[in-house]
């Protein structure tokens, strides 16, 4: 095989399903495409039965497969499920394409990636363009963080920022493809051989910042991560997890894998410098926001959660995220 989409469903069906339907023009004209797709323990009795119900009504049953989970995986012990069963198929893949379910590909998406990856053998990992539904580019790649980057989170002070733009996590979207420090998991492509060096997906971090530390663990061992802007894919942002940047309160399991990803990374005095540098640029902003007036577009209680479940409040032990 030479690609499998891996795909999950967590009470997002008719969204799955528009995102099979949008890959069946390439995979099915593709020798060694194929699509497994995994009900990530929705909850929802009807989720499995329609997306088999799908498969077999379009006839996708040639290159779409989908199995059931009785528990939500999360995004990381989901995949890895998909990933470890067509590893040790007789057929094992030689890429596998993490795609989110809120996504729709748009023509060659699929083809650019694969494309890309058999040129570039250092490139471990690849990423797409990504585009609202309106078309607007979002944002992907991305730089590894830093202490300055945590700061200017918080701050969200013009000045600083310019100042510190060169350590921006956000970067200007690359008119062609280059190498980069990161890139989203929304769609993702993963080279074989790099997995068999490097592991699979942390499950530990359950959901959030598992794109962040593949890309990580790749750059340590070696293999570089590109962006490929020749793959596009629309991406319906936060309809599966319902994060976004304007949003209800951020649930706890997104500032636990936080915080795991830079203990285990980064160790303790970094993780703790990052902490520092976040609460602390956004408590300024919190107080220069109701002084000047502004409108209040953060997530309900952000400064006391992010204290909370930093390492100040929560610890340094390097915990799993515990699953919601």
């Amino acid at each position: 095989m030479k690609l499998l989409v891996a795909i999950l469903n967590f009470r997002t069906t008719d969204l799955t399903i528009d995102c099979l339907r949008s890959l069946e023009p390439e995979v099915a004209a593709t020798a060694g495409f194929r699509v497994a797709v995994l009900e990530n323990g929705s909850g929802q009795p009807d989720a499995y039965p329609r997306l088999q119900r799908a498969v077999s009504e379009h006839g996708w049953g040639d290159w779409a497969e989908v199995t059931a989970s009785p528990s939500n995986l999360g995004f990381t012990g989901g995949n890895n499920l998909l990933i470890r069963r067509a590893l040790a198929s007789d057929d094992p893949p030689e890429y596998v394409l993490l795609l989110n379910s809120d996504t729709r590909v748009e023509p060659r998406a699929l083809g650019a990636l694969v494309e890309h990856m058999e040129r570039t053998p250092a490139a471990g990992i690849g990423g797409s363009t990504l585009l609202s539904a309106e078309g607007a580019v979002q944002a992907s790649p991305f730089r590894f963080g830093s202490l300055a980057a945590e700061l200017d989170r918080g701050l969200r002070l013009g000045a600083v920022s310019r100042l510190l733009s060169r350590w921006a996590v956000v970067m200007r979207t690359p008119a062609a493809a280059c190498a980069v420090d990161w890139v989203s998991g929304a769609s993702m492509i993963l080279r074989r051989t790099m997995l068999d060096e490097i592991g699979l997906l942390d499950e530990g971090l359950f959901t959030y910042f598992d794109d962040l530390d593949l890309c990580l663990r790749a750059r340590r061992a070696g293999w570089e991560t590109w962006f490929v802007p020749e793959s596009r894919v629309i991406h319906l942002e936060g309809a599966s997890s319902g994060i976004s940047d304007r949003m209800r309160r951020r649930p706890a399991y997104w500032f636990q894998a936080r915080r795991r990803f830079l203990l285990k990374n980064y160790g303790r005095t970094y993780a703790a410098l990052a902490d520092a540098a976040f609460i602390s640029g956004f408590a300024v902003w919190r107080l220069r926001r109701r002084l000047q007036g502004k409108p209040d577009l953060d997530p309900p209680h952000m400064l006391a959660d992010a204290y909370r479940h930093s390492v100040f409040g929560a610890g340094f032990a390097l915990n799993e995220v515990r699953r919601p």
